[in-house]
């Protein structure tokens, strides 16, 4: 099997990747979570007909992590499935979602927004690695490495990565021989990290129920090292393998 890694460098003015013990306020880990990176992988090169998910290996932190804080409005309303299928139809006329009021303020039954503090990152870069792991032995992986390099060298993706929420853009270069500039010397630990929120070892987990699992992060000389999803170094919920 060809386990190439491939290396992209990303960056963005805005980055946001929220801690799990901070309930409802957004507050940032000080580096691209292993989850978030596997999103931009995807964003590039993913097929649900392909037995694959990304394993990302590292990740290189090139600029010192500096935080901003914001306060953004958040809507409380989710519209369903079911609601866009009827507009789509023109059974129904389409019901707006406020953002600009209280339920009371609005006068109708939308719970409308919420304001939440949130500190994010800001001039965030990075410096990925990954591979691509298939779940069987049918695919083939020169191929899919060759598609993902040839899209990723002409800034092809199906849809604007991101850095976490999906109003902070991030952008990529694929990066193709050694870098010149090194990660910045820091070291960190940063304790108990989100890994991923699906259960990588099933198909489609894009469509599954959320899967937590946790791995202790530690920055070494501006690098984190990402163990295997499969290692006993990543904590998964009950029911998975390699329970922690």
């Amino acid at each position: 099997m060809n386990t190439q890694t491939h290396c992209l460098e990303v960056w963005g003015d805005l980055a946001c990747f929220s801690r799990p013990e901070m309930k409802v306020e957004r507050y940032s880990y000080p580096i691209i979570t292993p989850s978030a990176a596997r999103g931009i992988f995807d964003a590039i090169y993913f097929k649900k007909d392909y037995n694959f998910y990304w394993q990302i290996e590292r990740i290189e932190l090139i600029h010192s992590p500096k935080y901003i804080a914001l306060r953004r409005n958040e809507v409380k309303d989710k519209a369903s499935a079911t609601e866009i299928q009827k507009w789509m139809s023109g059974t129904k006329n389409i019901t707006p979602l406020w953002a600009d009021g209280t339920s009371a303020e609005l006068g109708t039954d939308q719970k409308g927004r919420t304001q939440r503090q949130t500190m994010a990152l800001k001039n965030v870069r990075y410096r990925l690695y990954a591979r691509i792991t298939c779940r069987d032995d049918k695919a083939n992986l020169n191929a899919m490495n060759a598609q993902f390099e040839r899209r990723a060298a002409q800034g092809k993706c199906f849809y604007q990565p991101f850095f976490g929420c999906r109003e902070f853009p991030a952008f990529f270069e694929l990066v193709k021989s050694p870098p010149e500039k090194p990660p910045i010397d820091i070291d960190l630990d940063l304790g108990w990290m989100l890994y991923d929120v699906f259960d990588l070892h099933k198909p489609n987990h894009n469509q599954a129920s959320p899967a937590i699992s946790v791995f202790h992060a530690q920055l070494k000389s501006g690098v984190l090292e990402v163990p295997d999803y499969s290692s006993k170094a990543v904590h998964k919920l009950e029911g998975t393998n390699h329970v922690a």
